[in-house]
C-alpha cells in the first residue's frame, strides 16, 4: 500500500492533559513527483492547527462516546505517493484509526475517487461517518456534479480562478495570440475548456494558437513543448500546472528565448519564480486567494508569524485558505459540540470566517467557499508593492486586482443528496 502514517500533536497540545485529541487525516503526495507540495500543505496545516491548541483546542459538550472538555486536534499524515488507489487505501487506514475528518486536495482526480469513497462509506457505516475538507482540488466538477454532502471545499475552483485572471488578461490589449498548455487529467482539462470558453466572451479578437495537454508528473524535458510555444507565435500562455510540471516548463520556456507573458494559476511559488529569474518580471501572473504582498497591516502580521515559524527560504509555501479551512473546522466543532458528522457539517455549511483581514463564506448549496482573490505579477524584491520575495528567490508578487467574492462566485449545478431529516 505504501502510505505512512506519522501522528503529529502541535506542541501547544503536548503540554496539556486535556480530553483525547480528535485526529484529522491528511491524505496526500508526501513523496513522487510532488512531494514538495504535499510538504507544504502539512507546513500550513499543522500550522493552523497549532494556532487552534494554543487557545485550547475545540470545546465538546457531553455525548455518547465523547468526553466532554476541551480537545486539541491532531493531524495524521497518509503518504498517498501521488495515486490514487494508494489514497483510497489511506483513506481506509485513516478510518480504521479513528480519523473522522479528511483532507487533501492536490489531485482532483483523487479528490473525486474519495468523495465517492466516502459517499458509499458513510451509507453503510452510519457511525463511523466522516467529512471530507477539500483546500485545493479545484475541477469545478466537484461541487457541481459530483457535489456531496459530506466534501467541503474552500479553495476557489477552477473556473472561479480563470474569472479572476480573465480581469487582468482581457485589460491587456497589446496580447493578440495566446497558447492553452495543461496537465493531461480532470483539473487540466476543466482549465483548458474554462479558458477557451472565457476567451470567447472577454477577447474574441484574441487568437488560440495552440493547445496542448501532457502527462501529469512523467515529463522530464519540456523543451519539446516550450519549442511549439515559441514557434506558434504564442505572446502568452494560460496553465494550471503546478510543483514540477510547471517549474520545468517555465525553465525550458526561458531555455529557447520564449518572451510572453504566463498566465498560471500557481506560478507564485514552489521554485517557478527562481527558475525564470529576471526575465519574468513583469510576465509572470498568478492568481491566488491571498498572496504575501497584500498590503495591509493583519496580512503582513501573518506572514511575518508564519516566517518566523518556518525560517528557510524552501518553506517560504503559505496558503491564507489553509487556514480559513482549519478555523472554520474549529467553529464547526465548538459550535456543533461534538464530533458526530452530520451535526459538524451542519455548522460547516453556515461557516463564515474571518482570520487576518481575509473573510470567507460557505455557501450551503455545494458546499463551495467564497472568498476574495487576488492577482499578481512578478517583480523584483523591493519595487513598489513588494516588500517579500518568495523563497529568498529576490523575486516578489505586486498585486494589480482584487477581485470581491462576489465576482468570483460562479452559478452551481449542485443537486446535493442531504441525508434524512438535514
Amino acid at each position: 500500500m505504501g502510505l505512512a502514517l506519522v501522528v503529529f500533536l502541535p506542541l501547544a497540545a503536548q503540554a496539556q492533559t486535556t480530553a483525547a485529541p480528535i485526529k484529522i487525516a491528511m491524505i496526500e503526495g508526501l513523496s513522487g513527483p510532488f512531494g514538495n507540495t504535499g510538504e507544504a500543505v502539512f507546513r500550513n496545516l499543522i500550522w493552523a492547527l497549532e494556532r487552534v491548541n494554543a487557545r485550547g483546542g475545540v470545546t465538546l459538550v457531553e455525548a455518547p462516546g465523547v468526553v466532554a472538555g476541551k480537545h486539541p486536534l491532531v493531524l495524521a499524515r497518509y503518504d498517498s505517493k501521488g495515486q490514487t488507489e494508494e489514497a483510497l487505501s489511506a483513506l481506509k487506514s485513516a478510518i480504521d484509526d479513528g480519523a473522522r475528518f479528511i483532507m487533501q486536495g492536490n489531485s482532483s482526480a483523487t479528490a473525486a475517487a474519495l468523495i465517492d469513497a466516502i459517499n458509499k462509506h458513510n451509507e453503510r457505516e452510519p457511525t463511523k461517518r466522516v467529512l471530507f475538507l477539500n483546500y485545493s482540488a479545484v475541477d469545478p466538477i466537484l461541487t457541481n456534479e459530483k457535489c456531496s454532502f459530506w466534501h467541503f471545499r474552500f479553495d476557489a475552483h477552477a473556473d472561479m480562478r480563470m474569472t479572476a485572471l480573465m480581469e487582468v488578461l482581457k485589460a491587456d490589449q497589446a496580447l493578440k495570440s495566446v497558447y492553452i498548455l495543461g496537465q493531461d487529467y480532470s483539473f487540466g482539462h476543466a482549465v483548458a475548456r474554462e479558458a477557451k470558453r472565457q476567451l470567447a466572451t472577454l477577447r474574441p479578437d484574441l487568437q488560440v494558437v495552440g493547445e496542448e495537454l501532457h502527462p501529469m508528473g512523467r515529463v522530464k524535458d519540456f523543451l519539446p513543448y516550450a519549442a511549439k510555444i515559441k514557434a506558434s507565435g504564442a505572446q502568452a500562455v494560460i496553465t494550471g500546472n503546478f510543483g514540477n510540471d510547471l517549474t520545468l516548463l517555465i525553465k525550458a520556456a526561458k531555455d529557447v528565448g520564449f518572451d510572453g507573458k504566463f498566465y498560471t494559476f500557481y506560478g507564485n511559488a514552489l521554485g517557478a519564480p527562481a527558475a525564470i529569474g529576471d526575465a519574468g518580471v513583469g510576465k509572470v501572473v498568478a492568481v491566488a486567494d491571498w498572496l504575501p504582498n497584500v498590503q495591509n497591516a493583519q496580512s503582513e502580521a501573518f506572514y511575518t508569524a508564519f516566517r518566523a515559524r518556518f525560517p528557510k527560504p524552501a518553506d517560504d509555501y503559505v496558503h491564507m485558505r489553509m487556514q480559513l479551512m482549519v478555523e472554520a473546522l474549529a467553529q464547526a466543532l465548538d459550535k456543533a459540540g461534538t464530533t458526530e458528522s452530520i451535526a459538524v457539517a451542519a455548522q460547516l455549511e453556515r461557516a463564515s470566517i474571518t482570520f487576518s483581514s481575509q473573510t470567507g463564506v460557505m455557501r450551503a448549496a455545494d458546499h463551495q467557499f467564497q472568498q476574495p482573490l487576488v492577482v499578481g505579477v512578478m517583480d523584483k524584491l523591493g519595487a513598489p508593492g513588494v516588500k517579500f520575495d518568495v523563497e529568498g528567490s529576490g523575486y516578489g508578487f505586486r498585486v494589480v486586482k482584487t477581485i470581491s467574492a462576489a465576482t468570483a462566485e460562479q452559478p452551481a449545478t449542485c443537486r446535493m443528496q442531504r441525508p434524512s431529516g438535514v
